[in-house]
Formats: C-alpha cells, sequence, structure tokens
C-alpha cells in the first residue's frame, strides 16, 4: 500500500470509529425521547410565566404602595416577560448544544 492509501484508511477508520461510538452512547442514553421533549417545553414554559409572574405581583404591590403615572404592574410584568425569555433562550441554546456537541 502506498502511503496516501493507509493515510485514507486511517482517517476512514477514525470516522467509522467516532460514528459507532456516537451510535452505542445514543444507544445507552435514551432519555432523549418523547416525554424529554414534553418536559423540556414545560420547563421552557415555567421559565418565561415564573419571572412574568413575579414582575406582575412586584408592579401590583409598587402601584399599591408607590402610585405613579404609569403602571408599575404593566412595566415590570414586561420586563419579567423579557428576562423569562432570556433565560429560557439560554437554557435551549445550552441543551442543543449539549445535543449536538459529539456532531462536530
Amino acid at each position: 500500500m502506498q502511503s496516501s492509501d493507509k493515510k485514507e484508511l486511517n482517517e476512514f477508520s477514525k470516522e467509522v470509529e467516532k460514528k459507532a461510538q456516537r451510535k452505542l452512547k445514543a444507544m445507552h442514553n435514551d432519555n432523549r425521547s418523547v416525554w424529554f421533549g414534553l418536559g423540556m417545553m414545560g420547563i421552557v414554559g415555567w421559565t418565561i410565566v415564573v419571572p412574568t409572574l413575579l414582575g406582575a405581583l412586584l408592579g401590583i404591590w409598587l402601584d399599591r404602595k408607590y402610585p405613579q403615572t404609569f403602571s408599575w404592574t404593566l412595566t415590570l410584568l414586561i420586563i419579567g416577560l423579557g428576562v423569562g425569555c432570556m433565560i429560557a433562550w439560554r437554557w435551549v441554546t445550552k441543551e442543543h448544544k449539549e445535543m449536538y456537541q459529539d456532531k462536530d
């Protein structure tokens, strides 16, 4: 065999080994099922809802204690929604990277 043939065979062997390892890992890691997807949607939902509700509750309290020409409730509800969306976005991005890190 020539050195270029050996090099191609070596690269091919490494690629086959990587794919076999990824397949074995997927077979042993079966938590990525439909239930995992539904749970992930639930977590994302609560990640958005909790800061939104906390912002609204704080806004209601501030409207009663320190009334202003603007609505604390609406302002903090929107801020809470934004914060919740940012947290959910970061979490989903992190999960996506962890799921597909072996493909690189």
